[in-house]
């Protein structure tokens, strides 16, 4: 070979080992996962950061996925469903979702909204009048709440307290003017919706929730009420390092709370908000769209950099791009999820404990800031 050939021939092969080393640390290694910036953890790595955490914070258990370029490139478990038994959390463990229940009936009332059953932009007290009677509502906020529609409500914006404890609802301000975290409203919301389409709110919104939006989306184990398979693979939650043996038997939908789930399942859900295939394009933006900006006094914009509030979920400004992301807290169950589309990256968090908040606090320390 002379030495023009020799040159060629080098540069060749360097160039495909290089090529092949880029490759070895992409997604197609199963190896590795990407940070939201693209830098390459190993998976090996990862457990290891998983585990010596669990250990310092006393969590029970924990189910974890990871999205890079809209595909889960993770999903792992961790620790014991019950901390007075050995049995371990599966890949088949279910939890509480807590407040992760409201992104995922957003995405269900954007369905309705597709398919011409239900309207973002139409008051929803002509369907409550007969279940929330005016006694419900003090006499200053009946016509507040009035004028309170599915967008006023997805976007936190109704006024009404995060839960009215039996107590008559305030609302605080014009309905669609300021921000006000509210489960409450999520409850009515629900309740509104179920009732225009002739089922109510028990098993039968559960069941068309299924149909519409799990069973598209392949959440073979996310349900909104009580059944076999929760009561079979439900771990139980633990609260200052104490098991909950109570069993919450939730027979309504709750759409600010009742959730059960896992994190493979509600990954498969934050990768149809980054790629949908099964609701148009065009109501995924609406939900990603800011529709409630926090004033300069809002906490969370202080305590955490939140800027505002899409239909669904949170929004914070990162060097990566727009996060969208919630919480879960159920006190003895706690959940964690979001997604940055720029990046095509995301997260699911789901455990059975009140130690949720130093976990992602200290697995950032390994895959960069998830909060």
């Amino acid at each position: 070979m002379n030495q023009s050939k020799r040159i060629v021939f080098y540069t060749i092969f360097i160039l495909i080992f290089s090529f092949g080393i880029f490759v070895s640390y992409g997604q197609s290694d199963k190896r590795y996962i990407k940070t939201v910036s693209g830098k390459p953890v190993s998976i090996s790595q990862l457990d290891n950061h998983i585990k010596k955490i669990m250990d310092s914070i006393a969590m029970p258990g924990l189910s974890i996925a990871i999205i890079n370029n809209a595909e889960v490139v993770y999903h792992n478990t961790f620790g014991v469903i019950n901390i007075k038994g050995k049995s371990p959390v599966t890949k088949k463990t279910i939890f509480e979702a807590a407040s992760l229940s409201k992104p995922l009936f957003a995405y269900f009332v954007m369905k309705m909204v597709e398919k011409g059953k239900f309207d973002l932009d139409i008051p929803i007290y002509p369907h409550l009048k007969e279940i929330f009677p005016a006694n419900t509502i003090d006499s200053v906020s009946f016509d507040y709440y009035r004028t309170i529609t599915p967008r006023i409500v997805l976007s936190h914006a109704t006024g009404i307290p995060n839960w009215a404890k039996g107590k008559p609802i305030h609302i605080a301000f014009k309905p669609g003017t300021g921000f006000s975290y509210s489960g409450e409203a999520y409850q009515h919301l629900g309740a509104a919706m179920g009732t225009s389409l002739g089922i109510g709110w028990h098993s039968k919104l559960d069941t068309l929730f299924l149909k519409e939006v799990a069973h598209p989306l392949k959440m073979n184990t996310s349900f909104y009420t009580w059944n076999d398979t929760i009561k079979k693979y439900k771990a139980k939650g633990h609260q200052k390092g104490k098991v909950n043996l109570e069993i919450e038997k939730y027979n309504a939908v709750g759409p600010g709370y009742s959730l059960h789930s896992e994190a493979l399942d509600y990954a498969r859900f934050l990768i149809e908000m980054m790629k949908p295939k099964h609701l148009k394009q065009e109501l995924i933006d609406e939900m990603l769209k800011e529709h409630n900006h926090f004033k300069s006094d809002n906490k969370l914009l202080k305590e955490v950099g939140q800027t505002g509030w899409g239909l669904g979920f949170a929004q914070k400004p990162t060097a990566n791009g727009l996060m969208h992301l919630h919480t879960g807290n159920n006190h003895d169950f706690q959940s964690y999820a979001m997604f940055v589309p720029k990046q095509q990256y995301g997260i699911a968090l789901f455990t059975n404990s009140d130690t949720l908040l130093p976990l992602i606090e200290k697995i950032g320390e390994l895959i960069e800031q998830q909060f």
